[in-house]
């Protein structure tokens, strides 16, 4: 299947996330951890390598445990400063402060040496949906930034004071013009990062039923009592039967069972994947 996703909104919140990078002083750089891979976001390569930053993992608690140590011990290879949370856990908070002093920030040392004080300015960026405003809310201990479970939900920039030291600027989740390997397009939809009002759901949830087969096996027999060894879209019949997805003439309703899979995928209730 086919997926492409930049809306209009996306190339101005580019632009003004390029003027913005020259005034802050660091990146923090949340990404999906059931999809690092897929969430670097080619743009954002000119940040990360004029300021210092540092990887936020969100959403470990969904996501498999030995890949994600897998994923850190590929930053710490790089040199790179990077940790696993899950942004609804407040006891993370000390944990991502703890990353953020760590890093060497040049640019605050230098004014600091010519007797020029003021706060640390922190730039968050990621891919739509992976959190950044809830990592911020963690952070503040208040609801700061707006947050939602569907992509777009921050439309423009906004600072959000910490404390005396700290201010912390969330910007919009933002995709890239062209996904030139359609697997990446795929793992970000699967993960919520695109709007799902214009995917194919049923092709979706069938690509899911693939990977799942060959990648997580006895995960869908275990929890809709289906047999693996049927083709996908068997397997999508067995799901709407297993789960009552009856249309009001009586047939199997497909289309509710994919949103149904989907769903239960993007809650943690198949259990702990990446994709």
């Amino acid at each position: 299947m086919h997926i492409q996703w930049f809306p209009g909104h996306m190339t101005k919140s580019l632009r003004m996330m390029e003027e913005s990078v020259k005034v802050v002083d660091a990146i923090g750089y949340v990404l999906d951890c059931r999809a690092p891979f897929s969430c670097f976001n080619p743009a954002f390569g000119q940040y990360t390598e004029k300021k210092p930053c540092v990887f936020l993992l969100n959403k470990s608690d969904l996501a498999d445990e030995k890949t994600t140590d897998r994923w850190l011990a590929y930053f710490a290879s790089k040199g790179d400063k990077a940790i696993a949370l899950n942004a609804n856990e407040k006891g993370c908070a000390k944990q991502v402060v703890k990353a953020f002093d760590s890093l060497e920030m040049k640019n605050v040392l230098r004014l600091r040496q010519k007797g020029v004080v003021r706060p640390v300015r922190i730039m968050i960026i990621g891919v739509p949906n992976s959190g950044k405003s809830s990592i911020i809310n963690l952070l503040s201990g208040r609801k700061s930034a707006v947050t939602g479970n569907k992509p777009g939900v921050t439309k423009g920039k906004q600072w959000i004071r910490l404390n005396k030291s700290v201010e912390l600027l969330d910007t919009p989740g933002i995709l890239w013009p062209k996904f030139e390997d359609q697997k990446v397009g795929l793992r970000l939809a699967l993960i919520g990062s695109i709007r799902d009002e214009i995917l194919n759901t049923d092709e979706l949830a069938v690509e899911l039923i693939r990977f799942l087969k060959t990648q997580y096996p006895g995960i869908l027999t275990e929890r809709y009592e289906v047999e693996e060894t049927q083709k996908e879209t068997e397997l999508l019949c067995g799901i709407a039967e297993n789960r009552k997805c009856i249309t009001k003439g009586g047939e199997l309703d497909y289309s509710k069972a994919a949103a149904l899979l989907i769903d239960e995928f993007r809650g943690g209730k198949l259990g702990k994947i990446t994709l």
